[in-house]
């Protein structure tokens, strides 16, 4: 999640944001005279900015096996992961993943194709759990013993599917969930994941290492999870295409939790039909996740049939009204001609004041997630493979081992969680039904009143320096907590960039609305064709800042 959400907020608070946009970055990762001059490289890669589709019709034709495709990608993360420009995305790779592809390609000889994502090289976040020689983490040096029983639901659903899952990614510790003073993307069984467009900027949290790894081409596809901005954030700093689904179409059992109102896995990927595809892979009820009932009748195996390049037309989008001042005055200029070709491609923009309208709601989320995170975590440690048992044992961990585990900063989140009681509590459910509920109906009733397919604005604005120092500080804007609080489903899409930082736009709306947002986000991305590869600039104009 991205934890300045949850940034206090007064003068004080005021005056630091202020002073830390203009702070150099806390890490130097590279020198360099000028902003064209690039991390070297080894030569063109092969799969660079390639799709599902594409490489479907070269195992097809035999040009190349799944085998063949996931050594290549294996190969590029020891390139530009670990090597190169270092960007440190990937936390554990997968040591059977050239034995799974090459069962797969088996299978294929033998005519038998799975779908879409048979053979399909995938990197999963690493709080997913795996029954297999990896370990499930959430990049805590807590639970670095922990090597899973059994998969997670939708990892069982990505096996059946025929996908060969590479590898974990890094992510922001406890999925940004551990400290008020932290910084995306860091992790201390991980370290430091680096943002491939400029590698002394932050690819943001939580899924930092899905998002980063997308980006760099180090995997066809990747699975991110998000309770608040986690999966759309570091995709739009990340230049790529990420989906929030709603919750409850993917199952959340064998994640490690924060928010079981909140938490969803989801699709990270560099186009909208790549992450359409393996968004109907993954859907289905699962009896350990009650949540998921809710999706009978309401979800689809396949969401490639809603991409649509007139999606726009006849549509009703609602434009976040703050938007048009959010950021500098490259970002409100992205965001203009945004709208200007939205507008061109039939769709109807009418201005809204959500965010004003979600004030009444003030801190109610946060509470809603420190009572949550307690009891989902312990529910998952009691059952885990690993000597923690319970958050006061990840607590005292920490504590007992702070210079390897809290370098950087501390864990006053984990206690503040462990302070609170049980979900019984009053003012639990008092938060609850503010965070959840009335957000429900103040995005169903906003959308209602104006007759709205989708609600739109900038996801976020451009990546922040790292700075290990000072921590996290805003980017000028943040659209991801309606519908993180709703539980509802968004998009986010690539809406440009500005001295090589990407910025995405988005689009979400009501529960289950999957189908409409593809086929508006995909009209959008056919449209505009925002999406670059990165160029692994060391930092803008040679500084360090």
């Amino acid at each position: 999640m991205q934890r300045r959400n949850f940034l206090k907020s007064g003068p004080l608070a005021a005056l630091t944001l202020g002073t830390l946009t203009s702070s150099s970055c806390g890490i130097i990762v590279a020198e360099s005279d000028n902003s064209d001059k690039q991390v070297k490289l080894p030569a063109d890669f092969v799969l660079n900015e390639v799709n599902i589709r594409t490489l479907q019709d070269k195992m097809a034709n035999k040009s190349l096996s799944a085998k063949a495709i996931t050594k290549l990608y294996l190969d590029r993360i020891a390139a530009i992961d670990k090597k190169g420009p270092g960007l440190n995305s990937v936390i554990e790779l997968n040591p059977d993943a050239l034995r799974i592809a090459e069962e797969l390609d088996k299978e294929r000889a033998q005519g038998k194709v799975r779908g879409m994502m048979h053979g399909i090289p995938v990197l999963i976040k690493d709080n997913i759990d795996t029954a297999d020689k990896m370990h499930t983490s959430a990049g805590a040096l807590a639970l670095s013993d922990n090597v899973a029983r059994q998969d997670a639901h939708i990892v069982k659903l990505l096996r059946e599917a025929g996908a060969v899952i590479l590898g974990k990614t890094n992510l922001s510790e406890w999925a940004n969930f551990r400290s008020s003073d932290s910084t995306s993307a860091w992790s201390s069984r991980g370290g430091q994941t680096k943002n491939p467009y400029i590698l002394n900027r932050n690819p943001s949290g939580s899924s930092a290492g899905s998002g980063a790894a997308v980006a760099a081409n180090l995997c066809a596809i990747a699975i991110g999870t998000e309770t608040d901005g986690s999966i759309v954030s570091p995709s739009s700093v990340c230049g790529g295409v990420g989906i929030k689904p709603t919750v409850g179409l993917w199952s959340r059992s064998g994640i490690i939790p924060i928010s079981k109102t909140q938490d969803s896995a989801g699709p990270m990927a560099r186009n909208v039909s790549d992450a359409a595809i393996l968004l109907g892979a993954l859907t289905g009820v699962d009896t350990k996740d009650p949540f998921t009932l809710e999706s009978r009748g309401k979800s689809h195996q396949d969401y490639t049939r809603f991409l649509n390049v007139e999606g726009l037309k006849g549509k009703r989008l609602g434009l976040e009204k703050s938007a048009l001042k959010a950021g500098n005055m490259a970002a409100q200029q992205l965001l203009n001609a945004a709208i200007d070709l939205m507008r061109s491609k039939g769709a109807t923009i009418v201005e809204i004041d959500l965010l004003k309208a979600l004030r009444s709601i003030g801190n109610a989320e946060y509470t809603v997630l420190l009572y949550e995170f307690k009891a989902g975590v312990n529910n998952y440690l009691s059952s885990a493979n690993s000597v923690m048992k319970t958050l006061a044992d990840v607590i005292a961990y920490n504590k007992n081992n702070e210079d390897k585990a809290m370098p950087f900063f501390k864990q006053e989140t984990l206690e503040l969680a462990q302070s609170k009681g049980g979900l019984d509590s009053k003012e639990y459910l008092e938060a609850l039904k503010k965070s959840n509920g009335d957000s429900r109906k103040i995005i169903d009733n906003l959308m209602d009143k104006h007759q709205l397919q989708a609600i739109t604005g900038p996801t976020n604005g451009f990546a922040v320096c790292i700075d290990l120092v000072n921590g996290d500080y805003g980017n000028g804007f943040s659209f991801s907590s309606p519908a993180a609080k709703a539980g509802y489903p968004h998009i986010t899409v690539p809406m440009g960039s500005w001295h090589d930082l990407p910025m995405g736009i988005s689009f979400f709306g009501k529960a289950y609305s999957e189908p409409e947002l593809i086929s508006i986000a995909y009209a959008y991305e056919q449209a505009s064709l925002k999406r670059m590869a990165p160029k692994f600039l060391p930092a803008l104009f040679g500084q360090n800042q």
